[in-house]
């Protein structure tokens, strides 16, 4: 008697659901979990995913051994955000308020007059001027770990003036899942940002797993003195390097020593990072976030003082074939505490 067509498909089905359960059980068929779930699907993840599979596949033509897998990424609006002031300009503005019973010359006195009128537009008139006698006055004079530690108080009581959030949830996590696949693949990734090296040092292992020494930025003249019987790093009241710019690719051959592979920046101040790390031989992967989600961060490029990416670096991008993340497209979380709302329609 012959089967009917039905039942022969019914047992094909029957036996094919038994071989897929016992692959489950045996763990034979294990699904890869996503390394970057904040990120929506489409081309720029698998840009991403792409490069990570070229250079650390052996036997690709694009293998890069595992020392020279270098990732520099900036901070400021690419790994937390940047608006409306730098987060360490916001510490600055809150140490003026806080020493400032210990001078009453500065209510007559610029730029820390206008601070305490909460003029800060006022207070940054000055230009470098007044950025520099803000941060002399505040975050000087006093050893490299009395710095630390007014950095980490500040920061476990600080929030932010539109989400009121600490600083450290104003971290993107698509970016910290992206540092933690490329370290899951063999990568060292830095930070290079023209914020301060002394004030990020403190908190970035803990918030973005990248060590103090890894992180390369602007920094003060510092003095090695004798306190009685205790050796201390004093930090002086004086400018020692400007971490944006030209000076980018100069601190990175300077502190790391290797080209980067890997880069990601967000404004103007990150270009000629981005094209020291495009001139190097090989695979390459540079990056650019680009504000475009208003309803979860801000939207700005080159209409912006803070973080300003103008239409000459977007055009340098898009025509060199590098990666720029538009962040109301691509990113499905903006920030951790966002994780869990309503999905945004794409």
């Amino acid at each position: 008697m012959r089967t009917s067509v039905p039942v022969r498909r019914f047992q094909s089905a029957w036996c094919l659901a038994l071989y897929a359960l016992f692959l489950l059980l045996t763990g034979c068929a294990s699904v890869k979990p996503d390394p970057l779930p904040s990120w929506n699907e489409g081309s720029t993840k698998q840009s991403i995913i792409g490069f990570v599979a070229k250079v650390t596949t052996p036997g690709s033509p694009d293998f890069v051994p595992v020392p020279e897998r270098i990732a520099t990424f900036d901070n400021d609006g690419t790994l937390w955000a940047e608006q409306p002031l730098y987060s360490q300009a916001f510490f600055i503005l809150d140490r003026v308020k806080v020493l400032a019973p210990q001078h009453p010359e500065w209510r007559t006195q610029e730029p820390f007059a206008s601070v305490l009128k909460g003029d800060v537009r006022g207070a940054m008139a000055g230009g470098e001027k007044s950025i520099l006698a803000l941060v002399g006055a505040t975050s000087t004079g006093m050893s490299t770990a009395e710095f630390d530690a007014l950095v980490l108080d500040w920061l476990a009581t600080a929030k932010h003036p539109r989400f009121n959030q600490p600083y450290t949830s104003m971290v993107y996590q698509p970016m910290i899942e992206l540092l933690t696949y490329l370290r899951a693949n063999g990568f060292k990734t830095f930070i290079v940002s023209g914020g301060g090296m002394a004030f990020m040092r403190p908190w970035t292992e803990k918030v973005y797993g990248v060590p103090p020494e890894q992180v390369v930025g602007s920094s003060g003249k510092t003095q090695y003195e004798m306190r009685g019987s205790a050796p201390v790093i004093m930090r002086l009241a004086e400018l020692n390097f400007i971490d944006d710019g030209p000076g980018k690719p100069v601190a990175i051959n300077t502190h790391i020593g290797r080209r980067p592979i890997f880069a990601f920046g967000n404004s103007d101040g990150d270009l000629q990072m981005l094209q020291w790390t495009a001139a190097g031989t090989g695979a390459r992967f540079m990056g650019i976030v680009h504000h475009t989600d208003a309803a979860r961060e801000w939207a700005y490029d080159s209409n912006s003082s803070v973080g300003k990416l103008s239409a000459s670096t977007l055009d340098i991008a898009r025509t060199k074939g590098w990666t720029v993340v538009d962040m109301k497209r691509d990113w499905a979380v903006v920030f951790p505490f966002q994780a869990g709302q309503a999905a945004r329609p794409r």
